[in-house]
């Protein structure tokens, strides 16, 4: 079943959008627990539509619960602060293993609405592998010369919106380059060849 896009960007985006909200009111704590049900109950509105759960946001649930738990039981915000370092960082380490085992995970996940040559996938994985330590590091400075304040605005006005822009700015000129044609694109139904492979 096709999610609605509306539906989707509200579990995408919802979990953050209520930790935001009542971190306002009453303060990071209370915050992480609402951040943490709310992350359940979108893995459980997730799983009633598809009957599974995307594999990224089942991770990134793992480390919500982990790290928030920790910062409740210990009353301690650094470790809820250092969740999304960790996430982004194994998310990397996850593609850059998949390329030194010649497996390219990220085609595992989008080939059933991207159709791209190998080299594409590649360039691609790199683009994201970048991408996601540059969020790490930037998480790092951020909690670490920032107020709690300025920190959670960040994620929330700050990460989303450059996370949303990358996904297309990265994939557009990788889609114009290394694209493979659909039969109704053309008369010859096979796939371009690779740029690269002619040099």
């Amino acid at each position: 079943m096709k999610t609605n896009p509306l539906l989707k960007l509200a579990l995408e985006l919802g979990p953050l959008a209520i930790f935001f909200a009542v971190n306002a009111s009453r303060g990071i704590f209370a915050g992480t627990a609402a951040f943490m049900g709310a992350t359940v109950l979108a893995l459980g509105v997730s799983y009633v539509i598809h009957r599974t759960v995307p594999i990224m946001p089942l991770v990134t649930a793992v480390f919500v619960l982990v790290f928030g738990g920790l910062t409740l039981y210990l009353a301690n915000d650094l470790f809820i602060k250092i969740k999304p370092t960790l996430v982004n960082l194994t998310f990397a380490g996850i593609l850059i293993f998949g390329l030194l085992t010649r497996r390219i995970f990220l085609k595992l996940i989008l080939e059933a609405v991207v159709q791209l040559t190998e080299r594409g996938w590649l360039v691609l994985t790199r683009a994201w592998i970048g991408f996601l330590l540059f969020l790490a590091a930037a998480n790092e400075v951020v909690w670490r010369n920032a107020s709690t304040e300025f920190w959670i605005a960040f994620k929330a006005f700050g990460v989303m919106p450059m996370t949303m822009l990358f996904s297309v700015v990265s994939l557009i000129p990788v889609m114009q380059r290394y694209a493979i044609p659909t039969p109704d694109q053309g008369d010859d139904p096979r796939p371009n060849p690779d740029p690269v492979d002619k040099a």
